[in-house]
């Protein structure tokens, strides 16, 4: 975007490296940020403390990632300050205009405005501008529809697109206020439009819910076979392009999609995890969370962010090293609220504070150092801190838990398996033709470890 005169309230920047030249292929599109004061936030007042804000900066650079992660081809970027907002517009008539020679200058096809608009003023900005013009909300719901990989992924995508569709069927085109042909018998107008519009998606929206309804049962069986196999689950949980996908894989081993993007993931993922002394979790990857998410796209990601709900322990994977990091921890704890999860409840929660391979040195050392059993520093990229983690996790889990020594017959293999499996086994000693074990017995083992092996064990 062009530099504008002094006299304008306009702020510009060029796009990030390497996006600002057009590739033919892809769309052009303008990215602006309205900067407006904005009233206290609820959350501030509720808590009694102050919600770290965001530069318009850093609010900026997100905007500009959420339209990269759909490939979209940056152009230009620019900051626009509001005193308030237009009902029509948004922007006064004089900043439309001046929009509107940036958006023909970098020949946009596309403007995206990094902000709720109306119904009302978005038509009106594509009519003023003569282009398309997306929200936040729509990007982000390009972005999900774009992502989703699997059938659920899709069916929650397509419910959260039809909720937003439906809310926005208001009388702002003219097609939508045309009348249907009524039976002539029953005498009055026909039905408009708009109503059979909204008829349509909300039977849509039905049978979506009834798909995912199966889906969140189907879930449901999945977590109750895992729990009677006494396996806990663990889930990671944090802002967008936290790194947890990058943990993900270094816990698992595994090699599920980690990126530079803005919600890279989108279908989670589960794998087992055998921590230090052998215990088994289950390691579940969500989709990120950000900051205005809208809220029928939690109430869509439902089924699957009940996974979180449900876990055992929540890992709150936080980039560190970004400096808006303080505001991005209060929108995941926001958003954990939404799912009725309490962020500060004891036990319940691990700060991992990733990234810190992008810290000084100083900063780095110091960080490893103050953490203890709430938070954990790591590098998911390199793998510091990753052990220390291990062993916050499996403390975590196995507090309270009793512990037993048995003597039992080397040749009892299946006794010996059901130990190993079972429960936590933190020494093993082989002597003769007896091994001798000391183990943490789950609580919810307690009675079968008795019956099993309750004959071998050492007072």
């Amino acid at each position: 975007m062009e530099h504008r005169p002094p006299e304008t309230s306009l702020t510009t920047r060029p796009a990030p490296d390497g996006v600002a030249e057009g590739t033919g292929a892809r769309t052009r599109a303008l990215v602006i940020l309205p900067d407006l004061k904005q009233p206290v936030d609820a959350r501030a007042a509720s808590a009694g403390s102050p919600v770290p804000e965001r530069s318009p900066d850093a609010r900026l650079e997100e905007a500009i990632g959420l339209a990269l992660a759909i490939d979209l081809d940056v152009v230009a970027s620019g900051i626009v300050k509001l005193a308030t907002q237009r009902p029509a517009t948004l922007f006064g008539t004089g900043k439309v205009e001046e929009l509107k020679l940036q958006v023909t200058t970098a020949e946009a096809s596309l403007v995206v405005v990094d902000y709720p608009l109306s119904p009302v003023q978005q038509r009106n900005l594509e009519r003023a501008w003569g282009v398309k013009v997306l929200d936040r909300t729509a990007l982000i719901l390009e972005i999900f529809g774009d992502r989703a990989n699997t059938r659920e992924g899709a069916l929650q995508v397509e419910l959260a697109h039809l909720q937003w569709q439906k809310s926005r069927l208001v009388r702002s085109w003219t097609h939508l206020e045309r009348q249907r042909g009524g039976y002539g018998f029953l005498g009055g107008p026909g039905e408009t439009q708009i109503e059979a519009d909204r008829r349509q998606i909300q039977e849509r929206i039905t049978r979506l819910e009834r798909d995912l309804e199966d889906v969140r049962r189907t879930r449901s069986l999945h977590r109750k076979k895992r729990s009677r196999m006494d396996q806990p689950v663990v889930a990671l949980v944090g802002y967008t392009n936290a790194g947890k996908s990058t943990l993900f894989n270094r816990l698992t081993h595994s090699e599920v999609r980690a990126q530079d993007l803005l919600f890279a993931t989108l279908d989670p993922t589960l794998r087992r995890v055998k921590l230090p002394h052998g215990m088994e979790i289950v390691l579940s990857d969500t989709v990120g969370f950000i900051s205005d998410l809208p809220t029928h796209l939690v109430a869509a990601f439902r089924a699957t962010l009940e996974e979180v709900v449900e876990a055992d322990l929540i890992l709150h994977v936080r980039d560190i090293a970004h400096p808006d990091t303080a505001a991005q921890a209060s929108d995941v704890e926001a958003t954990l609220a939404a799912l009725g999860i309490d962020a500060q409840e004891p036990g319940r929660l691990i700060e991992v504070w990733n990234k810190i391979d992008l810290l000084g040195d100083a900063q780095r050392e110091r960080m490893l150092a103050e953490t203890g059993t709430e938070t954990v520093a790591v590098s998911a990229l390199t793998g510091l801190g990753v052990d220390r983690l291990l062993d916050t996790i499996e403390g975590r889990l196995t507090e309270g838990r009793r512990e037993a020594k048995v003597s039992l017959p080397s040749e009892d293999g299946e006794l010996l398996a059901w130990l190993y499996r079972t429960t936590e086994v933190l020494e093993r000693v082989d002597k003769d033709d007896t091994i001798r074990l000391t183990v943490r017995i789950p609580h919810s083992a307690a009675d079968r470890f008795q019956e099993r092996a309750g004959a071998y064990v050492i007072t």
